[in-house]
């Protein structure tokens, strides 16, 4: 079953549809639908597709591997065989046919051999092949796939077609549990995040509580597996996997995590930071009103399903086989997942808000994000986590994950709290409550959880 990716689908499958060679470099998380999106373009390519995945191998192992896959594909013997990539390109050419070459894991064949030698070898290939053939490079080490695109790179500049790859946001996601009421959508996508692969193998019939039982809490569940033997296994053989522990489920900032972590100020933290920001599992956040104030910029752990598994599982193995996966749920994940869900919501409603502007329906607004406040006279500060904010000043939203719906005495009270921290910048007010409000409202812009699954989003 293939869903989403329509804009991706579209941009690949006219790329594949052209009559000139096309160097195609597509890239992502693991898990996260690059093949499945490469396959559904691909039955739009009108000739030979060659697919071929890529080892952790030599060289020669991973040559010899691309020639079976070639032959295969194109109808020849097994045994034939070619001593360089440049030979058994030169005889792909001679075939006079439209070729698709899809490279999936690229990165596997480019660190087999030091110095971006393999990158040259590709360069060339690149430069030398048909109208009739298109390459897509396709990688999931994501640090190294963007080596590709840096202009110290043989290959730099020699894409025709560029596509990343990301998890669904939590309208995508959806589409995988579409009669779930929006309650459950908001807390399946808190905790399971937008992975096609995560999402394919949850059981919708059960409630999230049990989901979360059989495939997290387990030790040899598909899920538990997944994070540590795959989202993990390049990050802690090159990172201290302690600093995503210490961000856990919240913001946190640099002295913070390096206080938890217990690293000296070497500078290694920031490189780390760094890296794990490139590898799309670690994301710095800042308020738009303050974007520069190194102070104020905050890290947080970008999965949703990572975030959870650092918050409730990792470090705490010793407990779930002391008192079982059901104790240990009741006594640890129960109690906290409420708070949890709620702080995901908050990022769900700054996805809505991303959603509308990109459909061009939040004309005037300039940005939008958290916004930070500071009284010294009161000794408050804070952050406010969805603002818009526009010519003339921020609308301010307060979001609130309720099972009944708000009152608007509760919202009179909030925005009382509101304006007499962010006065005079505060222009309008504005709420978002997951099961929507107990009245109708000129004064307050009141958005319900039922319009932020607006199908007419998509």
């Amino acid at each position: 079953m293939f869903l989403g990716r329509e804009l991706e689908l579209t941009e690949l499958s006219a790329e594949l549809k052209t009559k000139k060679k096309s160097a195609i470099l597509v890239y992502g998380k693991r898990r996260i639908g690059k093949s499945s999106l490469i396959e559904q373009a691909a039955k739009s390519f009108d000739g030979i597709v060659v697919s071929h995945l890529f080892s952790r191998t030599s060289y020669e192992g991973n040559l010899a591997l691309l020639c079976r896959s070639v032959m295969a594909a194109l109808s020849f013997p097994s045994t034939t065989s070619f001593d360089t990539i440049f030979d058994l390109f030169d005889f792909v050419q001679k075939q006079k046919k439209r070729i698709l070459f899809v490279l999936d894991e690229y990165q596997y064949f480019k660190e087999s051999r030091k110095n971006g030698e393999v990158d040259s070898y590709m360069q060339g290939i690149v430069d030398s092949i048909p109208n009739n053939i298109k390459i897509i490079f396709c990688g999931s080490y994501i640090s190294v796939m963007k080596e590709l695109l840096q202009e110290d790179n043989p290959l730099f500049g020699r894409f025709t077609k560029i596509l990343r790859i990301e998890e669904f946001d939590y309208l995508d996601a959806a589409r995988f549990y579409p009669g779930l009421s929006v309650r459950e959508k908001i807390r399946f996508y808190s905790v399971f995040g937008g992975s096609p692969y995560v999402l394919a193998n949850l059981d919708y019939k059960k409630p999230l509580e049990e989901n979360i039982k059989k495939n997290l809490i387990s030790q040899d569940s598909l899920l538990r597996s997944y994070i540590e033997n795959i989202m993990l296994r390049e990050i802690q053989k090159n990172y201290d996997v302690r600093i995503l522990e210490a961000i856990g489920n919240g913001k946190k900032r640099y002295n913070e995590i390096q206080n938890l972590v217990g690293m000296n100020d070497s500078g290694l933290l920031d490189k780390q930071l760094k890296n794990l920001m490139g590898m799309e599992t670690v994301e710095k956040v800042f308020p738009i009103n303050k974007p520069k104030d190194k102070k104020k910029q905050f890290y947080e752990i970008k999965d949703n399903l990572m975030r959870f598994y650092f918050t409730f599982i990792f470090a705490n193995e010793a407990l779930i086989s002391k008192f079982g996966q059901a104790v240990f749920f009741e006594n640890i994940i129960a109690p906290a997942l409420n708070t949890f869900v709620s702080y995901r919501f908050e990022g769900i409603a700054n996805q809505y808000f991303m959603r509308l502007a990109q459909k061009g329906k939040l004309r005037g607004v300039t940005d939008f994000g958290s916004y930070w406040y500071d009284d010294p006279k009161k000794g408050m500060n804070g952050q406010f986590d969805c603002v818009l904010k526009d010519a003339g000043g921020y609308d301010f939203y307060e979001v609130k994950f309720y099972e009944k719906p708000m009152p608007r005495s509760e919202c009179e009270s909030e925005e009382k709290e509101v304006r007499a921290l962010v006065e005079p910048n505060c222009k309008r007010i504005g709420f978002v409550c997951s099961s929507g409000f107990s009245f109708r409202s000129k004064e307050y812009n009141l958005i319900s959880g039922k319009e932020i699954y607006d199908k007419e989003l998509l």
